[in-house]
């Protein structure tokens, strides 16, 4: 109960700081993301995801950007699985549905090492991206660490109230490299070996030659994990694909 009335006020907290932000400046949005994964493991190293995100200009209003994607991944080992993916990304600037959107197509490719310190569960994830933004073509790297921290049990396990951290930097081949910082802390929890819920704050910093600026947004996740029947089971981090 002490653990459960923690994650009771940290959750709290985060949303404190959320609502804050709005109330300052009336721009706080949403980062909406459900995801289905069939992962692998060392009897089915194949596996893959698809994936739904929608993002908001403010807090449930002025939807602008829209994601439709998946991927197909490989465990190469235990802790070690690479995947090629693919989506299309639909940007409506400022959330004005009049304006003509940004149409992007992308593909990529990631590898994802997974590290378990006692409770402690990291996630490294590195990815090359290939753009075609309105036809014109880019490249971008990225990469994230994630941690994630089970609260009243030591592993993710059904009814796992969890914290989950990451920093994600983004850079490309062409000056300037740096291009977006994004950094998450949220609240998890899971209802059983299948689907998975996270909620918090997550701030993303643009960059580019003429400008430059920060924006809060509450991230809202749900995730569901299809289990093979005869698939056999190892420690996973619930963490978001994108």
């Amino acid at each position: 109960m002490a653990k459960l009335r923690a994650v009771i006020i940290l959750a709290a907290l985060l949303l404190t700081v959320t609502f804050s932000s709005k109330a300052q400046n009336n721009k706080t949005g949403i980062f909406g993301i459900a995801t289905v994964v069939l992962p692998g493991d060392s009897t089915h190293r194949w596996g893959g995801y698809v994936e739904l995100q929608a993002r908001s200009n403010e807090f449930f209003n002025q939807f602008y950007y829209f994601e439709t994607k998946g991927g197909i991944s490989y465990d190469f080992a235990n802790n070690y699985t690479g995947l090629i993916g693919t989506g299309r990304y639909i940007t409506n600037e400022n959330g004005n549905m009049g304006q003509l959107p940004v149409s992007e197509f992308r593909l990529w490719e990631q590898l994802t090492i997974n590290s378990f310190l006692d409770r402690v569960k990291f996630e490294h994830r590195y990815r090359a991206e290939q753009r075609w933004v309105n036809g014109i073509y880019r490249n971008r790297f990225r990469y994230r660490l994630n941690v994630v921290i089970p609260l009243n049990n030591r592993k993710i396990i059904p009814g796992t109230f969890f914290i989950s951290v990451f920093d994600e930097i983004f850079l490309n081949n062409k000056a300037p490299h740096f291009e977006r910082n994004r950094f998450s802390a949220t609240i998890g929890y899971q209802f059983n070996k299948s689907l998975s819920t996270q909620m918090g704050w997550l701030n993303q910093y643009n960059f580019s030659n003429t400008s430059a600026g920060a924006k809060n947004n509450l991230a809202i996740t749900m995730m569901y994990r299809i289990n093979r029947k005869n698939g056999k089971p190892k420690e996973h981090i619930p963490s978001t694909v994108d």
